[in-house]
């Protein structure tokens, strides 16, 4: 996949962070850390990883 817009970058981000929410947010909420808000955190985790992907995923093609 040729990610050459800042549109597609935009949306991956996003949807990373989506995804974030959802998993982590789900696992810290069901392991009661609620110290932090789950979802927050969640939201980042995911947006970081879908940046680490977006950056790391051209080098190995």
């Amino acid at each position: 996949m040729i990610i050459n817009n800042d549109f597609e970058i935009g949306y991956l981000l996003v949807a990373f962070a989506l995804l974030g929410v959802i998993l982590v947010g789900a696992l810290l909420g069901v392991l009661h850390l609620d110290r932090w808000h789950p979802k927050l955190v969640g939201a980042a985790i995911g947006a970081l990883l879908g940046f680490a992907l977006i950056e790391a995923v051209p080098m190995f093609t």
